[in-house]
């Protein structure tokens, strides 16, 4: 049936039996939930001092992470949380050696390729409730967090994400964010160009845009080819910007900042 967002009679798509969502989530209980870049999250809750992460040989070299702060340990700030760091994922991973230093709110890539335990440092000026989203699980490479007296801390919280092709090296994302107005007629040929020749490895794509013209901003998302967007609510005094998010294969990040560039009013 041939529709505009889904506007059919509700008879007409239910109760044909063709499928069992509840079946589907016995086999995969994480069916529902969107994929992210990182597959797990810790959060601990910390006194001021000096604390050491420290991980065992893995399945993978490296691992990427993003200490947060002021990180809640219920469902919904987990969330969020998880939100705020894809966007942090799709910018440039810091690489950081053991014995070095872990910022906090910044993409940090462990080299871990050395072999046997290898540790790094977190410093607290006070006290403070952390949270990690890790490329792997934590009993993947046995992740550990003690404080100065070596004393293990188990996270108060733990969850874990259906991850995104967590191990294939050619999936990635582009974060996009810059300050200004968009000409709608130059957006929607780059738009229409890049998913017409890279839709099939635009896995979901998601953002909000300050249109010239429009008093409210435009939130859009999609999936490889499928783009939907409408406007949201008004911009009023805060700052007109632009960001976007693009998690896909191959991305090629130059050509795809520089295509948004040129449709800037």
């Amino acid at each position: 049936m041939r529709c505009e967002k889904a506007n059919v009679a509700v008879d007409t798509v239910l109760n044909l039996g063709a499928f069992n969502l509840d079946q589907v989530l016995k086999r995969r209980p994480a069916f529902l939930e969107p994929e992210y870049p990182f597959e797990w999250t810790g959060v601990w809750s910390l006194v001021a001092g000096r604390y050491e992460l420290s991980l065992a040989d893995g399945p993978d070299p490296e691992m990427s992470l993003i200490v947060t702060p002021d990180q809640g340990a219920d469902d919904a700030a987990l969330r969020e949380g998880a939100e705020w760091c894809v966007r942090r994922y799709a910018e440039p991973a810091e690489p950081v050696r053991p014995g070095e230093a872990l910022s906090v709110g910044k993409h940090l890539n462990l080299e871990l390729d050395s072999p046997g335990r290898k540790s790094f440092l977190l410093e607290l000026d006070a006290r403070a409730r952390l949270g990690l989203y890790a490329q792997h699980t934590a009993e993947e490479f046995d992740l550990q967090l003690a404080n100065a007296q070596g004393a293990t801390i188990n996270p108060e919280a733990e969850r874990t994400w259906v991850a995104q092709h967590e191990h294939d090296d050619e999936v990635g994302s582009i974060s996009i964010e810059r300050d200004g107005d968009v000409d709608p007629g130059k957006l929607e040929a780059w738009l229409g160009g890049l998913l017409a020749e890279r839709g099939v490895d635009i896995f979901r794509m998601k953002g909000f845009i300050s249109l010239a013209g429009e008093s409210r901003r435009f939130v859009f998302q999609g999936v490889h080819m499928l783009f939907d967007g409408q406007p949201d609510r008004p911009w009023g005094d805060s700052p007109r910007r632009n960001q976007l998010v693009f998690i896909g294969r191959k991305l090629d990040e130059k050509s795809m900042r520089q295509g948004f560039e040129e449709c800037l009013a």
